[in-house]
Formats: structure tokens, sequence, C-alpha cells
């Protein structure tokens, strides 16, 4: 009888091991698909900004004839191909060592506006160009792999809901908008180090890999740093409750973040602290006005005109005050959900923090979706929220460069006058609307199915 009953086992183990094979197949078939429809994205996201590209160039590199209006009225401005001029990039100076800026907020000397990383990055894509036509193709040709691996790793933790990503809008309108593909990776890729990463290391152990590459990300945009703080309270709170907590794990994930930005950042700040801090000087500078698109300068008209300062003073107080009560706020409820359902809900609580910076902070850009849509795909927020939050963000996106080609062009720019000033009243305040309500949904939503296995024992096989 033994052995009858042991002879079926190898048609079974044959069978399993055939299944997972199968099941092996199609996840990389699935993966390869969403990978391709990214590249696909990404190449009429070039194709979308390569419009403003020549026809002539002058002796600067800048494209002519009125690059300005064609930008504005054809809506396919960059500011990858507008910042070849004004910040040395054309003359191929290595950023920050020599750079500084003006007390009117000029920047000089090579200094960017941006993290180090992402000035890196902008250096590397001028060296070999002469133009803003070839700049804006090298940008784009060193940041498409950051898409792609975003796509990738979205597919492995969310698999087909990935799709949003590889075929949204916002990969058309702002992939090459602006130097934010790679933050967006880092951002995906610390979710991966704790979700997704197959391994049989401890949560803290992954969490650590997730916090340094959070720190890169802080290096390239400064955003994902506020997740920083929702990570190290997951990992503080793994041991469940009526367990002792694990500050050790908790404390390990902050200085994991903290000694990546510094060791990053310390080499710029050595050989030219004037240059790196002039970066930061230049956003804190920053006034609120048209170009701005937040809540700040439309919804405080005629008191937010730049020649206000004592308006920009009160918001340069308020605005970060908001920010942070924000972050306050999702970090709380965050805390009262693991009290409630044993885990901490750090991919939620991010994903409301971001909402509550793109709402209050007095700078909304456009090229800020980008850093919004893998949550997206990552909780499960309802495809009603989705559209329409995309909606009234492609309604913003043209409507302001329609509006600005309309002033420029003193042509009619009333709510009367057309559908530009209409497509920004519906794009500014839509939007507004519906961060709020997404902050409010991201702290109430799961995760993908993909996503719900505790990550103290999810090692994903498939």
């Amino acid at each position: 009888m033994t052995g009858v009953a042991a002879d079926p086992t190898p048609d079974v183990d044959s069978d399993a091991r055939a299944s997972t094979r199968r099941q092996a197949g199609a996840g990389r078939l699935m993966l390869a698909v969403i990978v391709l429809l990214t590249g696909l994205t990404l190449i009429a996201g070039y194709a979308n900004k390569a419009r403003c590209v020549g026809p002539e160039f002058d002796t600067q590199g800048r494209s002519t004839p009125d690059f300005t209006e064609r930008a504005n009225r054809d809506v396919c401005y960059s500011d990858i191909q507008k910042l070849w001029l004004g910040r040395d990039i054309d003359q191929h100076v290595f950023p920050y060592l020599t750079g500084s800026i003006t007390p009117e907020g000029e920047l000089r000397g090579g200094t960017v506006e941006y993290p180090v990383l992402s000035g890196l990055l902008m250096w590397v894509a001028a060296v070999p160009s002469h133009t803003d036509g070839e700049f804006l193709a090298w940008s784009a040709l060193l940041m498409a792999p950051f898409g792609l691996l975003t796509g990738w790793l979205l597919g492995r933790l969310a698999r087909w809901r990935a799709l949003l990503w590889a075929l949204g809008p916002p990969l058309v309108l702002y992939a090459f908008h602006n130097w934010d593909l790679p933050v967006v990776a880092c951002s995906v890729g610390a979710v991966y180090a704790v979700h997704g990463w197959r391994t049989a290391r401890p949560l803290t152990d992954r969490a650590v890999v997730a916090a340094v590459l959070l720190g890169l990300g802080f290096a390239f945009k400064l955003y994902p740093g506020a997740f920083v703080a929702p990570l190290a309270l997951l990992v503080l709170t793994a041991p469940g409750r009526g367990a002792a907590p694990d500050w050790r794990g908790a404390l390990r994930v902050v200085a994991a973040a903290v000694v990546t930005v510094v060791l990053v950042n310390l080499p710029f700040m050595i050989a030219g602290y004037e240059g790196w801090r002039a970066s930061f000087t230049f956003q804190e500078l920053r006034k609120v006005d048209i170009t701005t698109n937040s809540i700040w300068y439309w919804g405080f008209r005629p008191w937010s005109e730049p020649a206000n300062l004592e308006f920009q003073a009160a918001v340069d107080r308020l605005s970060p005050v908001l920010v942070l009560a924000s972050f306050t706020v999702a970090v709380a409820v965050g805390w009262y959900r693991w009290r409630r359902e044993g885990s901490y809900p750090w991919i939620g609580v991010s994903a409301a923090m971001l909402c509550g910076f793109l709402l209050l902070h007095k700078v909304h850009s456009p090229q800020y979706t980008l850093w919004l849509l893998p949550f997206f795909v990552l909780l499960r927020v309802h495809w009603g929220w989705i559209v329409a939050y995309l909606v009234a963000d492609l309604a913003m996106y043209v409507g302001i460069f329609r509006l600005f080609y309309l002033f420029n062009a003193g042509l009619d720019a009333g709510i009367g006058g057309g559908f530009a000033a209409q497509a920004v009243v519906i794009g500014v305040w839509g939007r507004a609307a519906l961060l709020a309500g997404l902050f409010v949904v991201a702290l109430r939503v799961p995760p993908t199915r993909a996503l719900s296995v505790p990550p103290t024992t999810a090692v994903r096989t498939s």
C-alpha cells in the first residue's frame, strides 16, 4: 500500500513544476508587454517635446524661429529645452562648484535649481550637445532607462495595473518635460525593495535598501525624503501590537537615508558650498506667480502678484507649515490604522503626504503628476478618481501654455475669451479638490493585491 500511495507523487510534482513554469512564463510575458508599451509611450513623449526643436538654431544653439511663442502655442514646451540657456549648461560648466545666486534670485556660474544628482544628469547630457535640440535628445536618452525600469518594477509589484504607467497620458506629457524619471524610479524602487524583492532577508534589511533609494531620490528632487518617516514607522511597528517596537531597525532606516544624502552632497558642499547652497536658496526666494501654478497664486489674486512682498512673505511661512501639518496628519492616521489593523500602511501614508505637498506647496509644476502616477498603480484607488485627476491635469497642462501664448501675443486671455482661461480654472481647482480627496482616499484604501502580503514575510515567487 505504501508503494501504491507513493507512485503518483512524481506526477503531482511534475504537474506542480509545469504549473509554476507556465505562471513564470506568463509573468515574463506580462513584464515584456509592459516594458515594451512603456518604451513606445516614451518615444511618443519625446516626439511630443521634439516638436519645439529647430528647424534652425541661432549662435547659442537656441531653436528658431520664435522658440517661446511656438513652445506655448503648440504646447510642446519643456524645461529641458528652455534651460539650455541661462544656467551655463550650453557652456558645459560643471554644476555648483563655481556657482552662486544674486539677491534677486538669479543663478550664476553653473548652479541649477535642482539637487546635485539632477544637476549631474543635466551636465552629462550637455557635454555632447551643441543645441537645445541635442540637449533634449541626450537628456531623453539618459532618462528613458529610468522610465523603463519604473514600468518593470510596477509590473512586478502590481501586474497589469502597471499599464496605467505604461500607457498613461502623463508619460507622454512629462517624461521629458523636466528631469523627473530618475526620482520616480527611486521611489518605486524603494517600494520594490520592501515588497517585491525575492529574498529571505528580514524586513529591516529590505527597508534599509529602500531608505538608500529614497536618499538617492532626495538627491534628485527632494520629495522621496518625506517617505522615510512612514518607512521607518513600518519597521518600528513590524513586531506587532503588544510587542516591543523595533527602535533599532527604525533608526537604521533613518540613518541609511541620512548617510546616503550626506555622502552624495558632501563633495559638492566641500568643493563649492556657495554654488551648492544656491540651488536651495533659489527655491526659498522663488515667488508665487503665474508660473508656479499653485492655489496660492490663483486663489488669492490680485494680492498674489510677485510685487506684493507682504503676501509673498506670508506664503513663504504658511505654505511649509501647512505641508508639514498634512504630513503629521497622514502619519497619525497611519498609526491609527496600524493599531486597528496590525500593519502600518506606509505606501498609503506616503501617497497622502505627496498629495498634501502637491496641494499646499507654493509651486506645483506640471511634471509633478509623474510623482503621483505610481501611487495610482500601487494603491487600489478607484478608477473614477484616477480618470478625473488625469482630465484635470490635462486641462491645466494645455490651458496654462495656451494662456501664456495669449498673454505674450497680446490676445484676449480672459475667462470669457476662450478655452485657455477656462481650462486653467478647471485644472487648478479640479486638481486641488481631487488632491484633497485623494489625501483621504490614500489613507483608506489598501495596496494592490500583489502587495497585500505582509512585508515581514513576503518573498515574491512570480
